[in-house]
Order: C-alpha cells, then structure tokens, then sequence
C-alpha cells in the first residue's frame, strides 16, 4: 500500500487524560507503522516548552507541528512559523488584566504565564499534568518576542466577544475552561500542509488522529481524518473515521482498519 504520513494529536489521542501515559497498545503501533515505512508526526497545541510526555514515542517522531501550526519544525529546521499581529496580543493582555481571567502568553522562544485565579495552574499543572511550567519568563520579556499563540480562560460565550475583537486571529477549543488563539491561517490543518510541501508528502496520503475543537482543521485537510471515541461529537462528524477512545486502543484499532499495521 501507499506510505502515510500520520499526524497525531496529544492530549485525548496520543496521551490519556485519565493515565496522562501513552497506551502500551499506542506505543506498539507507532513503532509497527514506522516500521512498515510510514511517518509519524506530532500535531499539537503545545508550545514546544511543554511537550514533556513523549517520550515513549520521541525517537519514532519526523517532525513536530506545534502551537496549533503557527510552529513547525523537522528537528533543528523551522519548516513555519506564524506571528500573532503584536497589536491583537496587547489588545488580549490588556483585557486579561482588566478582567482577571488566566492567560498564557507563547513567544518564539518563551512562554509567559497570568494566573490571578490560579486557575491555569489548576488545569495545566493538576488536571493535564503539564510540566516546565516552572520555567515560564516575565511577561514583559515574552512581549519583546514574536508572539505565536494565546491562551485565555474564559467561557465560549466572552470567547465570541472577545474575538471580534482582534480580527486577525481565530480561535481552537479543546477544553471547556479555555481556547487557543493564533494567527489566521494558523491551525493544525494548515501545518499538515506546510509539512507535505517541505518533505515532498503528497497530502492525499496523510492521516490525522484528534479528539477536540483544534483538530477540526487537521480532520478535514488530511487525506484520511481519524476521530477518536473520545473526541467531541462535533469533530466526529467531520471525520472519514471514528475509532475507539484513546484507552480503548484507539489508535491500534485505527491503523489497523486502514492496513498501516
């Protein structure tokens, strides 16, 4: 058969929200669709600073497609990278400040955490077992770099107010306390694309693996969008297939309904 490019998603698709471990069903997977001579490749919201639970799989992995495809990169090499007009982020500090909501701040280089409720530590540190959150700079430094995503704690009501107010970016929900924001023509589908275009992939055959709100992009522009049993119903209609959750070997049960493995 055609050689795939698989891009996968992390939390709800590769890691599970109940272990925060990758399936052993996963790994297995992974490391037999390698070596049947497909690719695998990460398709995130995480900035780079906190895509710490791969381990497993890191040595299996032929690029990275970060920050909701504002951040892609084949090892050392930057395959794309997409600003948040500098304006729109201020505009979102601002009201952050104002209102008191939690906010995450991911630069070029560094990420910068507002926590005045503590509600990002709650989610992020307690809930999703984020780590190196420890390491996150002043604001005031993030601010000098290029700024590639924000992510705000607020509902999905104040998410559609907030919106129109900085035109130039769109919005990704994966969880219901908060949503990334990045530049338009930021998402994960479009860094499927620029990863096809810089390897010479044909995107007809690349397979993506998501569960939320910033996969929608991603389902819809792979060759194949893969659903997984956990995902958000919203995501399964625009899916070719729905496997089962990701405790349930969902990613195993996949690649073997479309002969990868």
């Amino acid at each position: 058969m055609s050689k795939y490019a698989l891009f996968f998603d992390i939390d709800g698709t590769l890691v599970s929200f109940k272990t925060h471990e990758i399936p052993p069903s996963t790994i297995l997977a992974l490391t037999q669709a390698k070596a049947n001579g497909h690719r695998v490749f990460i398709a995130t919201g995480r900035p780079p600073l906190i895509i710490t639970n791969l381990g497993a799989i890191e040595h299996l992995i032929d690029g990275y497609v970060t920050i909701n495809g504002a951040l892609c990169f084949v090892g050392s090499e930057t395959v794309r990278c997409r600003e948040i007009n500098h304006g729109e982020a201020e505009t979102m500090v601002a009201d952050a400040r104002q209102r008191g909501y939690g906010l995450i701040v991911v630069g070029e280089q560094d990420v910068a955490v507002l926590d005045p409720k503590g509600d990002v530590d709650k989610v992020f540190r307690q809930d999703l077992a984020v780590k190196n959150l420890e390491q996150v700079k002043p604001l005031e430094v993030v601010m000098q770099q290029r700024i590639l995503q924000l992510t705000p704690f607020f509902d999905e009501d104040y998410e559609r107010q907030m919106m129109a107010r900085i035109p130039g970016c769109t919005s990704g929900r994966w969880h219901p306390d908060f949503t990334d924001v990045t530049a338009k023509g930021a998402d994960k589908g479009e860094g499927v694309l620029a990863m096809a275009r810089h390897l010479g992939l044909d995107p007809h055959h690349t397979m993506a693996f998501g569960d939320g709100g910033n996969d929608v992009a991603m389902i819809r522009t792979a060759g194949i969008g893969v659903a997984m049993g956990n995902a958000l119903d919203s995501l399964k209609q625009q899916a070719d297939y729905v496997t089962t959750s990701v405790d349930d070997d969902g990613i195993m049960n996949a690649l073997r309904h479309f002969g990868i493995v």
